[in-house]
């Protein structure tokens, strides 16, 4: 569906289809404008949140699932070992992935991991909110293509 919205298709309606939804679509493509079934549109929004609620859950930075637990048990006093242990992993491994999380945001301690992580987490907070003005915008696109004037054709 995408793929086809990106190809530049002009409408897009459901197989069980009403007749009057059918000709209200062929009417507004006919006038230049563009249709998208209500019951798809719905999905489609449904879809967007999703992506943006998965793309606001990873760090800005790239930081993985596994390099934010670190981070969180480490910016409440962890060392090390106790990271390790609660994570069941090595020190060994905790090193590697602190090595990783300091090389992605760009910092040269433990210290400066946790400022950095936290600045980033506020600046999620306004990106979700951005975000959400971005979808409402483009419900309210999708609900305008979905009701075009037309005319009563004899």
């Amino acid at each position: 569906m995408g793929q086809a919205l990106a190809a530049g298709v002009q409408g897009y309606v459901l197989k069980g289809t009403s007749g009057l939804e059918l000709i209200k679509a062929l009417r507004a493509i006919s006038q230049g404008g563009s249709y998208v079934s209500p019951g798809l549109a719905a999905r489609l929004l449904t879809g967007a949140k999703r992506s943006m609620a998965a793309a606001l859950e990873r760090d800005a930075c790239g930081l993985t699932k596994r390099e934010q637990s670190i981070l969180d048990l480490v910016s409440v006093g962890k060392t090390n070992k106790e990271v390790a242990r609660a994570l069941g992993i090595t020190d060994k491994t905790v090193k590697h992935y602190m090595t990783n999380i300091m090389q992605k945001l760009q910092v040269r301690n433990r210290v400066e991991a946790v400022i950095a992580s936290r600045k980033i987490v506020s600046g999620r907070s306004q990106a979700a909110e951005e975000g959400q003005r971005q979808l409402m915008n483009t419900s309210a696109g999708l609900q305008e293509r979905r009701t075009p004037p037309y005319r009563r054709v004899a």
